[in-house]
């Protein structure tokens, strides 16, 4: 089977997406396909004065095959795969991941061209499936468990971090508290590296290397202090999972939804904090004068999540949706990563 699998990861690389484009670098090396990415163009002047923008890619080379997937951070990107001219000629079946699929007016003319999708939530799927009147199914989110989780203990010196986005008062309580000079705890944040450029993906590795060695990491859902115009949704983000993955007890607060139930299904998995930013400084000072009994519940939650939510399963499961046969590869790694979820079952 000839496939092509298509990203921005490659031409726009961005931390905040750095998770998902792991997808499409997976299924690329697990089926040997070939790995494509267009850059965005410009819209128009006219166009974005006007207000009537949608997402145009610079045109892409490719021969074609039995199936193009493409991997898209949200429904505009369903737009990349009229990069390859005459692509439905070009490609017997089309395919994609849409990971913001929440954000209904970002779905594009272009989804009409899939055979069919998945989307991240069971509430996203109506949408796109009447509009369009293509297949629609729900996958959730992974991470690439297998090549990110730690392979040992490591000593815990940072006491809390939180990455990607904050909600503004709590940043200012946690910042005022635990920066003081007479605080034992260190309190590190964002930003951490380049949110965009080449050196995004590298910098993962700084990422989880700095997870491996902190107790708490903060995570909330998108309508704690909700910021912007665009529509916010109850999803279980990568943070979730990347602070679950290096054995973190995460504190926040959690996405009430049937995502977050489902995902998020272990004893002890999240540590909900009080509204009051100031009562949420206590209860860190609280988990953290008690750490040496979290231990378990960090081996747990390498284990869970190696168990259920690497990239490799998700992949296993467009295997079925999608009808492709299961590469060797990917087996292989599927093995792998059940050995490696042994070895942290506390």
């Amino acid at each position: 089977m000839k496939m092509t699998v298509l990203c921005a990861g490659l031409s726009a690389p961005h931390a905040g997406w750095a998770a998902i484009d792991e997808l499409a670098f997976i299924l690329a090396r697990c089926f040997d396909a070939e790995l494509l990415s267009s850059p965005e163009l410009a819209a128009p002047w006219l166009r974005r004065i006007a207000g009537r923008t949608k997402p145009r890619f610079a045109p892409l080379a490719s021969a074609g095959g039995d199936v193009l997937i493409v991997v898209a951070r949200g429904p505009g990107d369903l737009a990349m795969a009229a990069a390859i001219k005459d692509v439905r000629r070009k490609f017997t079946r089309i395919h994609a991941f849409v990971t913001d699929s929440y954000f209904q007016a970002g779905f594009v003319d272009e989804t009409a061209l899939y055979d069919s999708i998945t989307v991240t939530a069971h509430e996203d799927m109506a949408y796109p499936a009447e509009r369009f009147g293509i297949p629609v199914h729900q996958l959730y989110q992974g991470s690439d468990c297998l090549r990110w989780a730690p392979r040992q203990n490591f000593a815990r010196e940072i006491d809390i971090m939180a990455f990607g986005r904050t909600p503004p008062s709590y940043q200012a309580c946690f910042s005022r508290r635990f920066h003081a000079p007479d605080s034992p705890f260190l309190y590190l944040h964002s930003p951490l590296g380049n949110l965009g450029g080449a050196s995004v993906h590298l910098e993962r590795g700084m990422l989880f290397k700095l997870l491996h060695r902190t107790r708490i990491s903060l995570a909330y859902h998108l309508l704690v202090e909700p910021q912007g115009n665009r529509p916010k949704s109850m999803m279980v983000t990568s943070r979730w999972l990347e602070s679950l993955l290096s054995g973190c007890i995460v504190a926040g607060r959690r996405p009430v939804s049937r995502m977050a139930d489902e995902m998020l299904n272990w004893e002890g998995v999240t540590v909900e904090l009080p509204d009051a930013p100031e009562d949420a400084a206590d209860r860190l000072s609280d988990l953290l004068k008690n750490n040496q009994a979290l231990g378990q519940q960090r081996q747990r939650n390498i284990e869970r999540t190696l168990a259920q939510h690497d990239w490799r399963y998700r992949i296993a499961r467009m295997c079925v949706l999608f009808d492709l046969p299961p590469p060797a590869a990917l087996q292989t790694e599927l093995a792998q990563l059940q050995a490696l979820a042994h070895n942290w079952r506390p």
